[in-house]
């Protein structure tokens, strides 16, 4: 009897479903990109599973173009695998572009119901988080001002290696929980007992937002959101996160009520961490929108979900690169010990002086983009892109992975070259259509100098004070596994092991 139930239950849903994909069907008059044949309800979803969601893309976009049209469910979308159709979005067309889908599960969740930088509605309130965010979390001033934690973690973290000289270390893990530590010190003033949980959630999160999820296929339909385990595994996992930074607010809040905050007093802005400034800003009300309680946590999570993960993916994948091509990796270390050879150590006064550390580092991203594709857009009007059609409300997929190995625009792009950056003006500020690790247009990423920052002094420190062997088969380089791990934001599938060696003028040596 329960198999009856259940059968009719799935047949009058499929039916259902099937009822409002054909009722979807007016777009059929369109002149829209071309993309593969959809079938019936699924449209192409079945063929984006199997693999890396930006690999099959950049496959499909080989046989179909760069402007490619797909239906999942019952969404029509839109895919961008080429410079010349990302400067349309971004450039051209950047204002019908600057929208976030309002559909999506995860993003309504994340985002405490729209109220962060990353996915609310393009519209004043955004604006006005934006402009918080480029003023007052991550201006040149801003970061500078963490220069002292930054620099302060870094040099724990390289004691804390050199401490197991000569033995096998996890160095992905270390770099993370470096990363981590340096943002929980900007962002909240003080480590405490909740990184590691922080870490664990936030990767938990990572990898729960890219799985496939039927009511995002099928936005229309609400029932599917009340069945989707995506959903409450989500919800469950961002509760938790919500409960710890809750109770950080909560001691801020208190600590300014009772003005016991000694070190800011005494010091002054220098000392204010990230959610003392959303705190102050929240208290000025001087924006046309109140700052409130969720609006602090949801920046806050974007702060950790963006940034941590941008920056120690990054290094953990230039650390990769430069083991498997250890010519790169002696020029590297050649450089850093030039330059800061006398001190023993390394600071922030001289990293501009690294030419080819910064090469190293934007090949990196070119080859290994954080999050390959970039988060989704959405169409605000029609508009029309080399001469198709991009509907209304589409949803808006652009593949940094691909475009950063278009073969039109790179030479010989699969190969990790980091001197092709050494005199060229391509940038990743948004104006370079070829080159777009941190996205582009409007919606940019407005935390890059924060992510850099947290970039660059960990990985020169690295290559300063330690030769590098990896943990196992020495000697085989060429076959160290890239394969790539799932989720949003992608590293390498297994760990970075390696064994440091200290460097002989290191002024740590023998100080551990």
């Amino acid at each position: 009897m329960e198999l009856y139930y259940f059968s009719t239950f799935a047949f009058l849903l499929f039916c259902f479903i099937l009822a409002k994909t054909l009722k979807k069907s007016g777009q059929s008059n369109l002149k829209l990109p071309l993309g593969p044949p959809p079938i019936p309800i699924l449209g192409n979803a079945h063929q984006l599973i199997g693999g890396h969601t930006h690999h099959i893309l950049r496959d499909l976009a080989k046989k179909y173009g760069p402007l490619m049209h797909l239906k999942t469910g019952e969404v029509s979308t839109i895919v961008a695998s080429s410079p010349e159709i990302a400067e349309e979005m971004f450039k051209t067309h950047d204002v019908l572009f600057a929208d976030r889908p309002s559909n999506i599960v995860a993003f309504k969740i994340l985002s405490y119901d729209y109220s962060d930088v990353v996915i609310s509605p393009y519209g004043n309130y955004w604006r006005q988080l934006r402009k918080i965010s480029m003023m007052e979390l991550f201006s040149q001033r801003s970061v500078q001002s963490f220069r002292s934690i930054r620099e302060e973690e870094v040099l724990n973290f390289i004691k804390s290696i050199g401490s197991r000289e000569g033995t096998k270390i996890n160095l992905s893990k270390e770099i993370s929980l470096l990363i981590y530590g340096i943002t929980t010190r900007a962002a909240f003033g003080e480590k405490n007992k909740n990184t590691e949980e922080f870490i664990r959630l936030l990767d938990q999160l990572t990898v729960a937002v890219a799985e496939p999820n039927i009511a995002d296929m099928f936005p229309s339909i609400n029932f599917l959101k009340l069945i989707s385990r995506s959903k409450y595994k989500i919800e469950k996992i961002h509760k938790n996160f919500d409960a710890i930074v809750q109770t950080i607010l909560n001691h801020h809040k208190d600590r300014l009520a009772n003005h016991k905050s000694s070190s800011h007093e005494e010091n002054g802005e220098q000392n204010k961490d990230l959610v003392d400034v959303l705190l102050n800003i929240q208290q000025r009300g001087d924006f046309d929108t109140p700052l409130g309680d969720r609006s602090v946590k949801a920046v806050i999570f974007n702060i950790f979900s963006a940034g941590t993960e941008t920056s120690s993916t990054t290094v953990d994948w230039a650390m990769c690169e430069m083991i498997k091509n250890p010519t790169i990796m002696k020029k590297a270390q050649e450089e850093v010990r030039k330059v800061y050879n006398e001190e023993g150590n390394v600071n922030e006064t001289k990293l501009h002086q690294l030419k080819y550390l910064k090469a190293v580092i934007k090949e990196t991203l070119r080859l290994h983009p954080p999050v390959p594709l970039l988060l989704p857009r959405e169409c605000r009007e029609q508009c029309e892109i080399k001469g198709y059609t991009i509907p209304s409300k589409s949803r808006v997929i652009v593949n940094a992975w691909a475009i950063g190995r278009d073969p039109n625009y790179w030479i010989e792009p699969e190969n990790f070259n980091p001197e092709r950056f050494l005199e060229s003006e391509v940038d990743f500020k948004g104006n370079s259509f070829e080159y777009l690790p941190f996205g582009g247009g409007r919606r940019i990423c407005p935390g890059i100098t924060f992510a850099l920052a947290n970039i660059e002094l960990p990985l020169a420190q690295l290559l300063f004070h330690f030769d590098w062997k990896l943990a196992s088969d020495e000697t085989n380089i060429d076959k160290l596994d890239m394969t790539e791990s799932r989720g949003v934001t992608v590293r390498r599938e297994d760990d970075l092991c390696l064994i440091p060696f200290p460097y002989s003028a290191s002024s740590l040596k023998g100080k551990y």
